[in-house]
């Protein structure tokens, strides 16, 4: 671990995203045949005055309807978005899984990804070399690692990307939905995994929309609603509260 314990792992200070849309609208025929649009802009609010710290050792979970923010937020965090407002503090080396199989070639085998992976995370090819079989046993691809990505279940693509983040050994750890694929075994095998992080003073974010276990995993929720804040506080309230809430919101 690089980071600096003296300092939170994560500090999101009023950060705010905002989309831009575009809605093309003919209002006659006459346009229409002309190809002329009458061009509507409409801004959409992701983020809005969002705010929270996460303290390392700690794993803050975030939950919140479709389009409530959660990947946004991560995205932001993750430093692959820049606000339009606000302003975001991440002290260490991150390891994303912000959508599933995202970064892999899927024309190629996992063990090139595995390589590409590694290269792109700035490690050397012998460095990669040296984890490869234990991605590889961790993933329990076996023989299948050699074989194209595209023909992967979608729970070989989440056991492998998890594999290759963890081995990485980042000091913060984001996850956006994928422990949510995959049988319970693994997400065993994974949770495991990153509670051994935070003993080693590293931190985790988790969105997901189900709630099964989120109790258990997270030492705190954030709910985010439309954009803001709903809530922020003990797991286990937050949950249920939520879940009140959004009684359709999955289990």
């Amino acid at each position: 671990m690089r980071a600096a314990r003296s300092q939170q792992a994560i500090r999101v200070n009023g950060v705010g995203v905002r989309y831009r849309s575009y809605v093309d609208r003919a209002s006659t025929f006459r346009r229409v045949v002309a190809r002329r649009r009458l061009r509507q802009t409409t801004t959409v609010v992701a983020l809005e005055d969002v705010s929270f710290e996460v303290e390392w050792g700690e794993t803050m979970g975030l939950v919140g309807d479709n389009g409530a923010g959660k990947s946004t937020l991560l995205r932001v965090i993750a430093r692959t978005m820049r606000p339009d407002s606000g302003s975001v503090v991440v002290n260490g080396e991150t390891s994303t899984l912000l959508q599933l199989g995202a970064g892999f070639n899927h024309e190629l085998s996992g063990r090139r990804n595995v390589y590409l992976s590694g290269l792109a995370h700035g490690l050397a090819r012998a460095e990669v070399a040296q984890l490869f079989d234990a991605i590889v046993a961790y993933a329990e691809l076996g023989e299948a690692i050699d074989r194209p990505i595209k023909s992967y279940s979608s729970g070989m693509v989440s056991r492998l990307a998890f594999s290759i983040s963890i081995h990485l050994l980042p000091d913060i750890l984001l996850l956006d939905e994928v422990l949510a694929v995959g049988d319970a075994g693994f997400r065993k095998k994974s949770q495991a995994a990153m509670r051994e992080l935070l003993g080693q003073g590293g931190a985790v974010m988790v969105a997901s929309h189900v709630l099964s276990g989120m109790a258990e995993m997270c030492d705190r929720i954030l709910w985010l609603e439309r954009g803001r804040v709903r809530d922020l506080g003990p797991a286990e309230s937050v949950i249920e509260a939520y879940g009140r809430a959004s009684p359709s919101a999955p289990r």
